[in-house]
């Protein structure tokens, strides 16, 4: 499917935790068989790639491992790339670690890029590493795609403008 959106050029690598899925792929494309939870795999897997443009987190489905995976990856997304993730619904559901508005699932993180994005305005500034790297955000239902471009701050900023900065 991802050989189809993404053209016949693309180099498409997958990882996933089951050594049999390295059995289930299609050359050109290739899968390493680690966990998302695993930094220094992650970047082995970016250096042999020779870089990234699209990420796709579409693993364990537990916030702290797409957390993770965001904080080792977007950094090393191209400037201008884009990362997604997957199955953010899972950041309701208790079997993985979820629940409305709880601490350390992907959804309440996307909320806190959400705050990143417009970090310049608020008292705030901004808490995740890759605030000035966000370009924007697009929710949909159960994904979101997170767009990569170095910012450079606004013009006109007023911080602290706002009647509520709770």
């Amino acid at each position: 499917m991802w050989r189809s959106y993404l053209g016949p050029q693309a180099t498409i690598y997958g990882i996933d935790i089951d050594p049999l899925c390295a059995g289930r792929v299609d050359a050109p494309n290739q899968v390493r068989i680690g966990s998302q939870d695993d930094p220094e795999f992650l970047q082995r897997v970016v250096a042999e790639m020779g870089g990234v443009d699209v990420i796709l987190d579409d693993g364990s489905h537990i916030g702290k491992h797409q957390i993770k995976s965001f904080d080792v990856l977007f950094p090393l997304l191209a400037d201008q790339g884009t990362y997604l993730i997957e199955d953010l619904h899972t950041s309701y559901w208790l079997t993985h670690g979820g629940g409305l508005r709880r601490r350390g699932t992907a959804i309440e993180f996307v909320k806190t890029m959400i705050d990143d994005l417009h970090g310049w305005y608020h008292a705030g500034g901004g808490r995740t590493p890759a605030r000035h790297e966000i370009a924007s955000i697009h929710m949909y239902d159960s994904i979101v795609a997170i767009e990569k471009r170095a910012k450079t701050k606004p013009l006109h900023v007023q911080v602290g403008a706002t009647a509520h900065d709770d």
